[in-house]
């Protein structure tokens, strides 16, 4: 299963912004990187697009050729193709998990994915890209619960931080679904109309 393993931090400043969550290193030196990355910059529009939607990428933990899919897909259905390229990202399965307070970040929560502890509607799913739907129930498996992370997640537990599209229970492990989520309820430091732009012109 392709994903970038590098080292994120680098990519946050690069970017601009904290794809790690409460990045120590980020916030010491929000400068690029590298002997040149206190330098000016030329500034354009295609690089104002391109950032977008590295920043994008990078934050969701998606390689290039799955996001060009997740695009199409989006351009595809009614609606915006910003909102809904935010909407297909927000609801895979590795972020639903990390959104419901399950996982510290969404690295964190695509390992717990990976490994097994998830089931949706009571079928196990290992699929961090898993596209979750209206009415979807989401359970961490019963041998699991007792886990280090799962532990840990209820006991810090914070209700304000779930998104209202999810209802979470840590203490059963269960997260609910009510609804896809509408971009009033994304928040995400990311402008998608620069990433559309950029597809319409590839």
């Amino acid at each position: 299963m392709a994903r970038y393993t590098g080292p994120l931090t680098k990519k946050s400043r690069r970017l601009g912004v904290d794809l790690v969550g409460g990045d120590a290193a980020f916030e010491r030196r929000p400068y690029p990187p590298g002997q040149h990355g206190r330098g000016r910059v030329k500034e354009s529009e295609y690089r104002s697009q391109l950032q977008e939607k590295q920043k994008a990428r990078y934050t969701y933990g998606v390689l290039e050729r799955q996001f060009r899919k997740y695009y199409e897909e989006a351009h595809r259905r009614p609606g915006k193709t910003g909102d809904n390229l935010l909407q297909i990202l927000e609801c895979r399965l590795d972020n639903v998990v990390y959104r419901a307070g399950f996982a510290r970040t969404r690295r964190h929560a695509r390992q717990l994915v990976v490994h097994g502890h998830f089931t949706v509607n009571g079928h196990k799913v290992d699929i961090p890209s898993f596209q979750v739907s209206q009415y979807d129930i989401i359970d961490v498996r019963a041998k699991s619960l007792e886990m280090t992370p799962f532990i840990v997640a209820r006991e810090t537990f914070n209700a304000d931080s779930v998104p209202a599209w999810l209802t979470a229970v840590p203490e059963k492990g269960r997260v609910l679904v009510h609804q896809p989520p509408v971009r009033e309820q994304i928040v995400v430091p990311i402008t998608e109309q620069l990433i559309v732009e950029y597809y319409s012109k590839i």
